[in-house]
């Protein structure tokens, strides 16, 4: 057995991975169905939706598969993601020096056969693969083959909206903080600036209709008025 080398990228790629905060999500159907669709159409009673993190690969469906996650060392899904352009196809993992004496091959699940697409995002990324797994060799079809690839692609779809929806709710928040926000402001304009206008207003109607009044009391209208005035940029200035 042999350990998959460590993609170039793989602090950028588990970045992209972590952005899509699919890991340790809940089972969802539509992934369900893919890996069900691709069991079906290659006749395997394993098909997994594997991604792989930090130390371990995760599976986000595990059609025919008990167990969510296993060691990275050990996942044959490490090695496929080392070439995001082609299918791994091992025929006969009992044969192939990087998974003879694999765990997962010489104890459950009895990885024999083995066919992994990558999954690869919008930026390049291979985040895990799409696979079929048998307990004895067997081949696939050209036409299996491009079910496998097509089917990948509806689980990258499926990412992608993830994250959309993802940025979607999280901008909708910042929006209805703003919306909060601007309705408190708009609660202070009636409850503070409405009345200080109005106070300012009726301070320069008493000196227009008080021209005789003594400097001592047109003074003391004087500062309540620049008083006010202050408050009010202040509070526009906020």
């Amino acid at each position: 057995m042999r350990v998959a080398d460590l993609p170039g990228n793989d602090e950028e790629r588990l970045a992209a991975l972590h952005s899509y905060d699919i890991l340790d999500s809940l089972p969802e159907k539509e992934y369900n169905d893919i890996t069900l669709l691709a069991s079906t159409i290659c006749s395997t009673p394993i098909s997994l939706i594997s991604f792989i993190d930090d130390k371990r690969q995760w599976f986000k469906s595990n059609h025919g598969l008990s167990v969510r996650e296993t060691p990275k060392d050990y996942a044959f899904c490490s090695h496929a993601i080392l070439d995001p352009s082609a299918i791994l196809i091992v025929p006969d993992s009992r044969a192939d020096e990087r998974f003879s004496g694999n765990p997962l091959v010489e104890g459950d699940p009895h990885v024999i056969f083995y066919a992994g697409v990558p999954l690869v995002n919008k930026d390049g990324f291979p985040l895990g693969s799409l696979c079929v797994i048998d307990n004895k060799t067997r081949t696939l079809s050209e036409n299996q083959l491009a079910a496998l690839k097509i089917l990948s692609g509806h689980v990258v779809s499926l990412l992608e909206l993830r994250r959309a929806t993802k940025t979607m709710t999280v901008l909708q928040k910042l929006l209805e903080e703003r919306n909060e926000e601007l309705q408190q402001r708009v609660d202070q304009f009636d409850t503070q600036v409405i009345p200080m206008v109005k106070a300012i207003q009726n301070d320069i109607a008493t000196l227009e209709r008080t021209p005789g009044a003594g400097t001592e009391s047109r003074q003391h209208l004087f500062e309540n008025v620049k008083t006010r005035i202050s408050l009010l940029e202040a509070f526009l200035n906020m």
